[in-house]
């Protein structure tokens, strides 16, 4: 030790390095990048988040055959009939088919009936739900698909009994939006064509 130098009372050993700004700068870029690779190499848990796709339309061979599925109409002798079919993905990439539906009577302008169609055990067709009901007693003319997904329709119907079956008064344009885990349908009036 060479004269006038000093060892504090109590230390026997080198004095510790005081760490710069700098330093836990680096430290915690370097934790950060630990945890990100960390998450990135862990599988994720949780809530699955549904896949979306993108609504298009689909052939007919890779959607649900209508004339496969159990259409819940009541036609007692006669047969049923589908008047409109629209095989989709309607954006939950699963292939679908929307269809409209009424008993082949063999007078009269039976009321159509509208499902959506998908694939249930075996690959067999089965309805997924009702779009609109034949009790309404409104005949469908056109179905089509949106590129939001949502489903547009148009439809023609009798505001009375003594209305001629030939010449409806009531016209109406529907879009089913998908909402939550079903369809909600909302409906504008549209010029009545008479054909």
């Amino acid at each position: 030790m060479t004269a006038g130098q000093q060892t504090p009372r109590g230390r026997t050993g080198p004095e510790p390095a005081r760490t710069a700004p700098w330093h836990w700068a680096l430290a915690l870029a370097g934790c950060g990048a630990v945890v990100a690779a960390a998450l990135a190499a862990a599988p994720a848990t949780g809530t699955p988040v549904p896949v979306r796709s993108t609504p298009k339309a689909l052939a007919a061979s890779a959607a649900p055959d209508p004339a496969k599925a159990q259409l819940p109409l009541e036609c007692g002798p006669f047969p049923i009939e589908t008047v409109i079919g629209m095989p989709a993905d309607l954006g939950d990439g699963r292939p679908g088919t929307v269809v409209a539906a009424h008993c082949a009577a063999e007078t009269g302008t039976p009321p159509d009936a509208v499902y959506l169609l998908g694939f249930g055990p075996g690959a067999h067709p089965v309805v997924l739900t009702t779009l609109l009901s034949e009790r309404e007693n409104l005949t469908v003319g056109r179905l089509a698909l949106r590129s939001d997904g949502a489903i547009t329709g148009h439809a023609q119907g009798y505001s009375s009994e003594d209305v001629p079956r030939f010449r409806p008064d009531i016209s109406l344009d529907l879009t089913w939006t998908r909402k939550g885990g079903g369809w909600e349908r909302s409906q504008t009036a549209a010029p009545v064509s008479q054909t």
